[in-house]
């Protein structure tokens, strides 16, 4: 005599069962700011660059998208703090050593870039500028003849172990047949400064920091590790001009999102900043900053990462490199 009132109890219960999903699945997103978490200090590279979409896209959600820096560990800590979100609304502007780099040279790394982080988009990609000291006599193949022939007394110089600058350097060793030493600084301003001095006779710096001492006369940009030439500095011949073949190597800024972002919201993230960078008044920002615009989807990212990520994997287990 109880079965009609536990029909009607179970009615009730997929009821309002029925009435919360449809309640969760109508709730706005984001429905409170967004924080896009970078990790690099106020005026970097990637942080101008958040600070540069973060109004636009904070315009296209209709929500707030709060720009908060956590610099260290060259922007793993950062990186970190993105995977263990779990609040659906943080998001994280990386480098690619972030998503490529870091756990391969570091097995202790706190996050797996491809378990824990889910690409969103790549916003920008630059190469990176084959810089030597402003009265260097040679350019071109004649420079690598040059290195060459100096062997170990030539050295050159990076912002660190594991960074981009330091795996390209190494790659070009191996493709060009030459043997400069290492030496880390702690940071490209450092670096700059070594070259300025001639202490150093190479290094590979973001054109928006090596271009700016070329054209004032102070430095030599020998070739870009791009392909071809890139929009970004046109003037610069690549290294496959001075015949440093079969070598492609790209900086670049991508948006990630801890792996428990439900999909919708990745892909309608990626569209949108897709549009954002695209447009042309964000665009030439862009291009001003040292950057050339990529704007990808979800899966474009995830594939850049897996090529590249073999590419600086070979490189870290072929020269035995391991974090300082």
């Amino acid at each position: 005599m109880f079965q009609p009132q536990r029909r009607h109890v179970i009615a009730a219960a997929i009821a309002m069962a029925c009435g919360v999903s449809t309640v969760f699945a109508q709730t706005p997103w984001p429905s409170k700011p967004l924080k896009m978490v970078v990790g690099f200090p106020a005026g970097s590279s990637p942080d101008l660059m958040a600070r540069l979409i973060a109004e636009p896209l904070s315009q296209a959600l209709g929500q707030p998208v709060v720009v908060e820096n956590k610099a260290g560990a060259g922007g793993n800590i950062a990186a970190s703090q993105v995977a263990r979100a779990t609040d659906d609304h943080t998001i994280g502007l990386m480098i690619n050593g972030n998503l490529t780099i870091a756990k391969i040279l570091n097995p202790a790394t706190p996050y797996d870039p491809l378990t824990d982080l889910t690409p969103v988009s790549l916003l920008a990609v630059a190469p990176l500028v084959l810089s030597v000291p402003g009265n260097t006599a040679t350019s071109g193949a004649a420079f690598f003849a040059a290195a060459r022939e100096s062997g170990d007394r030539w050295n050159y110089g990076t912002p660190g172990v594991g960074t981009v600058a330091h795996l390209g350097m190494e790659l070009i060793k191996s493709r060009a047949g030459i043997a400069p030493v290492h030496v880390p600084y702690p940071g490209n301003p450092q670096v700059i400064t070594a070259l300025l001095g001639a202490q150093i006779q190479m290094s590979l710096l973001p054109p928006g920091l090596a271009m700016a001492q070329v054209r004032a006369g102070k430095l030599k940009a020998i070739g870009v590790t791009s392909a071809g030439r890139s929009s970004v500095v046109p003037e610069v011949p690549s290294l496959a001009e001075a015949g440093v073949k079969d070598l492609q190597l790209e900086i670049w800024n991508a948006v990630a999102a801890p792996n428990s972002l439900p999909k919708a919201h990745v892909n309608r993230l990626a569209a949108l900043l897709a549009e954002i960078v695209r447009r042309p008044e964000i665009r030439q920002k862009i291009l001003a900053q040292g950057w050339q615009v990529a704007g990808t989807s979800s899966e474009g990212l995830a594939n850049r990462i897996k090529l590249d990520t073999a590419v600086m994997a070979e490189v870290i287990r072929k020269n035995n490199i391991k974090p300082n």
